[in-house]
């Protein structure tokens, strides 16, 4: 069992989906309320969700699988940008801002995931 809360990454991508839900807000319009918006939200609160369930596994392995469903919940939040971007609902600034914190996340989501054995070679 890991104490969450004092991961570095729990605390890091909690402030991240808060930051993506007022982007959302601000910058998508009413009508991708259905796609694009609740996509992003979605998948962004699915990174520390994931972290935090996978806390209370009882063996690093579970763990391990948590923070794999985060790390691909942060390729998903990165590319939600990518599309955003393009179809004009992002500034570039904006866009570049939440890509460049999204990656540093997933690093140390990495990082976590070396500490704990993986890539876990027995599946």
């Amino acid at each position: 069992m890991h104490k969450y809360r004092e991961l570095k990454v729990w605390q890091r991508s909690l402030a991240y989906t808060i930051t993506l839900y007022r982007a959302a807000e601000q910058h998508f319009p009413a009508d991708e309320r259905f796609g694009l918006t609740s996509q992003i939200r979605r998948a962004g609160s699915s990174i520390p969700m994931n972290i935090a369930e996978g806390a209370g596994c009882g063996t690093n392995r579970e763990f391990g699988r948590f923070l794999e469903m985060a790390l691909r919940s942060g390729y998903e939040v990165m590319t939600v940008i990518d599309i955003a971007r393009g179809l004009g609902y992002l500034p570039d600034a904006t866009a570049d801002s939440l890509i460049a914190e999204a990656s540093e996340i997933v690093a140390m989501i990495v990082g976590l995931l070396k500490s704990l054995g993986w890539p876990f070679h027995d599946r």
